[in-house]
């Protein structure tokens, strides 16, 4: 007897739901896996020594037994702070001039251009920053500041990152500007606004939340950035005193580490656990943003 068509209907549709669900209960658990198989190959270091200790530690001397990684934690946190820094302002008012005031012509001209950014390779960009950021650093910008720097620093490696995020966080600017309800401009262009008050006070107001979530999505995929940072970072466990000194992030301890000083005892937990410190970081980062967002989307909503 052949099934009624309204039951295979039925069938197809519940099928694809729990098609869908499970996809997307395998993504969520993903998220716990890669955090779960991090902390478990950080365990033998864990068993030897306090996690605490270890991350206000800065003496690191893997051959004694010293795993110190205040050093590369604020490295990590310096070069995005100062990522951020550059980039958020530029991408901000390049993101409103192309979606705002940019005609049609110049936007199709210009965006796909910031978009090949994305595609270029990091260690093109860190080739970049060696043979033009770190000179100028070395021999123009430092020596108006400080006494010596090799130009391999916070700021070299900030600046480099920021480029990188550039066509990340212009993109996200430009979709949260574009759903703006655009009877919000009419409305405050009719009562008399100009162009600027109605982006300033219209536009990026109700814009807020979706630039501020565009801003801490870039910011975790700076966090993240291995090859160019390391590249110009100068990889020296200190503890920076200036934007000119050099530093050593997270990222680039494990990619410049890894497979080569594995014979020292401990050695690959330890680089797990510098895994798992930036995971937590990046966890908490996202976490404590998201709330500050729900609460600034109250604020900022017209």
């Amino acid at each position: 007897m052949p099934i009624p068509t309204l039951s295979i209907r039925i069938f197809k549709d519940r099928l694809a739901f729990r098609v869908m669900q499970a996809f997307t209960c395998f993504v969520v658990l993903l998220l716990f896996v890669i955090g779960a198989g991090l902390f478990l190959k950080s365990v033998p270091l864990l068993k030897e020594h306090s996690f605490f200790t270890m991350i206000y530690s800065e003496t690191w001397k893997p051959a004694k037994g010293a795993f110190g990684f205040y050093p590369y934690i604020v490295g990590t946190v310096q070069v995005t702070l100062i990522a951020f820094i550059i980039s958020f302002p530029l991408c901000l008012l390049a993101g409103i001039y192309l979606f705002e005031y940019a005609s049609v012509t110049i936007r199709n001209m210009v965006v796909p251009l910031i978009e090949l950014l994305a595609g270029i390779p990091s260690v093109v960009y860190g080739l970049w920053g060696v043979l033009t950021i770190v000179p100028f650093i070395a021999e123009t910008l430092g020596p108006k500041f400080v006494d010596y720097t090799s130009g391999y620093s916070v700021l070299a490696g900030g600046i480099v990152l920021s480029v990188m995020i550039f066509p990340l966080l212009i993109s996200l600017i430009g979709e949260v500007l574009r759903n703006v309800p655009s009877d919000l401009r009419d409305a405050s262009l009719s009562v008399g606004a100009t162009k600027w008050q109605t982006v300033k006070l219209v536009v990026v107001r109700k814009a807020m939340p979706g630039i501020l979530a565009a801003a801490v999505l870039s910011i975790s995929r700076a966090l993240g950035e291995t090859i160019a940072v390391l590249m110009v970072c100068g990889n020296m466990a200190i503890i920076p005193q200036s934007v000119f000194d050099s530093c050593y992030p997270l990222p680039a301890l494990i990619a410049n580490n890894y497979g080569e000083m594995l014979s020292v005892p401990l050695y690959d937990s330890a680089l797990m656990l510098a895994a798992f410190i930036l995971f937590i970081i990046i966890i908490l980062f996202n976490a404590v943003s998201r709330l500050a967002l729900n609460k600034l989307q109250k604020r900022f909503r017209l």
